[in-house]
């Protein structure tokens, strides 16, 4: 099965992304593409969408570049550096996340993009074969 490739576009910083194969993964390749307005809180990113899953496999802290659902707010999560619960160098979101997937790109790009930005996330179409 190909990869499930996505980008995310939020204004100045498109980079793409590879989504695991979680079911939650695949509820939100499901509902793409989703536009939404982001918040920052911390290195992270995040915003609301239209997708509902219970916790699968979750994680308490996440690696640098981690893409992530937050079922408590039905939340995507960019994760590019320390939030304000992280103790040292870690990366812990507010409470547990389900990991869906990976940045392609520098994570810290990120860091650019400001509170209240419109973010796009959309399908990526892979050729495949020559």
């Amino acid at each position: 099965m190909a990869p499930k490739r996505i980008r995310i576009t939020a204004h100045p910083v498109t980079m793409e992304a590879e989504l695991n194969d979680s079911q939650t993964a695949q509820l939100i390749w499901e509902a793409l593409p989703i536009e939404a307005r982001g918040n920052t809180w911390g290195d992270e990113i995040y915003f609301s969408i239209p997708v509902a899953a219970d916790l699968e496999n979750s994680q308490g802290v996440v690696e640098l570049g981690d893409l992530a659902y937050w079922p408590p707010g039905t939340a995507f999560c960019i994760f590019f550096g320390p939030t304000p619960m992280s103790q040292g160098n870690e990366i812990r979101p507010a409470s547990p996340v389900n990991v869906i997937g990976k940045l392609r790109g520098d994570p810290k790009a990120f860091k650019q993009v400001k509170s209240g930005t419109a973010v796009k996330i959309e399908h990526v179409t892979v050729q495949v074969g020559g």
